[in-house]
């Protein structure tokens, strides 16, 4: 009876482990663009089309700024970020990279190596990378985008 427990326990360890999204490739790449929300705000109408990704728009950034204190930060040209890099400088990268808000940059810290390695896949598949998103402005310099602010909480009366 152990004997049978110990074998059901290796095949639910090995059956877990073959489902967490170790393989790499553009496929998994994608789905973790789709999930882990890059396409959210890299992607321009991506939500305005319900999820919809325009091969042409995908992850070359927004040049429709975030603002609050802050100042106003830009979702980048993703697809520009991986052209200056090796797969092993992408994965570095995504270990350690910081950004303003609104970007979750301490969520992409917990993808496994092999979810960072298929997003660069999946990223270097889309083609062209495109130009640069404009410079993030610090608080009080001079913006010249359009902007969503997200700075400024509105409290309820009463």
């Amino acid at each position: 009876m152990l004997r049978l427990h110990l074998a059901l326990a290796a095949g639910l360890i090995a059956s877990i482990g073959a489902a967490s999204g170790q393989d790499v490739s553009v496929a998994v790449g994608e789905r973790m663009a789709i999930v882990g929300g890059c396409h959210d705000c890299h992607t321009v109408g991506y939500g305005e089309t319900g999820g919809k990704i325009d091969p042409a728009a995908a992850l070359k950034g927004n040049p429709v700024g975030y603002g609050g204190p802050w100042g106003v930060n830009y979702a980048k040209n993703l697809r520009l970020t991986a052209s200056t890099k090796t797969e092993d400088d992408w994965v570095t990268f995504l270990q350690t990279f910081q950004a303003g808000p609104p970007m979750p940059w301490y969520n992409v810290h917990k993808f496994t190596e092999a979810e960072m390695r298929s997003l660069y896949q999946y990223i270097k598949s889309l083609g062209e990378p495109g130009e640069a998103t404009p410079p993030d402005v610090p608080p009080g310099g001079k913006v010249t985008t359009p902007y969503v602010d997200l700075g400024t909480p509105i409290m309820p009366k009463g």
